[in-house]
């Protein structure tokens, strides 16, 4: 077919005319309803983050669900659009939902992250800067993702665990209330005088003034043990001074009680030997 031909040409003009007399309008009215549908999932995809921000939602949460409303509103929008073109959507519709159950089969241990990740952002059992034991690890909240949340360690590893095992398992929050309570032993011997001892422990404590005065602090006989009186010392402090506290009294207690005499016994087995005559 020579294209330069005046009757190739007059034909190739009439069914282009056709063309655009017979599918012209649905063919604009679907670009509109896509360009106009774009514009209005846009704006109720903004719409829906600002309710979030009024409503002091996570703002990983707040822009994971805006995504995901926006693509939402925008794969209907482009449905709308195909059908105003005059397409058949039927078939389209049961190809996309096809393969929809397959990527969902596909990621079922990622979806199940997901829901988790929600659920921990929605419900706060932790924040960034809370130390936890979660899934078995223990460290500081570095980030609340919606897959999996990053803790780094006192000795500054990062661990990154999955949401899913961390909803599944018992959460420990360090961090969640202002104060905590320091629980230590400590044993004397028998011998040794119990009441000095009780007096060293309670000077001990009230010097430092790190330790709250409410709730007071519990100095008791906790025990007698096969080899020492043990001693509970419970002082209540802000939760951010609780390790300082902790080894500043093991310190001192020692070094206390080595000045004024008091043993710290240790477990120990006296073996006697008897000779019997043969």
């Amino acid at each position: 077919m020579n294209l330069l031909d005046p009757n190739t040409i007059q034909d190739l003009l009439e069914k282009g005319v056709t063309l655009l007399t017979t599918h012209g309008l649905k063919i604009l009215i679907a670009l509109l309803t896509f360009i106009i549908g774009r514009m209005i999932a846009r704006k109720l995809a903004e719409i829906t983050r600002k309710v979030m921000v009024r409503a002091n939602v996570d703002e990983t949460l707040r822009g994971f669900l805006r995504n995901i409303i926006y693509y939402a509103l925008l794969a209907a929008v482009v449905v709308m659009a195909l059908g105003q073109a005059g397409l058949n959507i039927t078939s389209f519709l049961a190809v996309l939902g096809a393969a929809g159950l397959a990527v969902g089969l596909a990621l079922k241990d990622s979806l199940s992250n997901f829901a988790a990740g929600v659920m921990l952002i929605m419900l706060k059992f932790f924040k960034k800067g809370d130390y936890v034991t979660v899934g078995g690890e223990s460290g500081t909240v570095a980030a609340v993702k919606i897959f999996n949340t990053v803790l780094n360690t006192p000795d500054n590893r990062q661990i990154i665990i999955p949401n899913s095992s961390i909803l599944s398992n018992t959460i420990t929050n360090v961090s969640a209330n202002d104060t905590r309570r320091v629980d230590l032993v400590f044993g004397i011997g028998y011998d040794d005088d119990l009441l000095k001892a009780k007096q060293i422990l309670e000077r001990i404590v009230s010097e430092d003034p790190r330790v709250l005065a409410e709730p007071a602090t519990n100095i008791s006989v906790h025990e007698l043990a096969d080899s020492s009186v043990n001693f509970i010392v419970r002082p209540w402090v802000k939760t951010s001074d609780y390790w300082g506290l902790y080894w500043t009294l093991m310190e001192k207690v020692k070094l206390t009680f080595d000045a004024e005499g008091i043993s710290i016994p240790y477990p120990q087995t006296d073996v006697h030997l008897h000779q019997t005559e043969q």
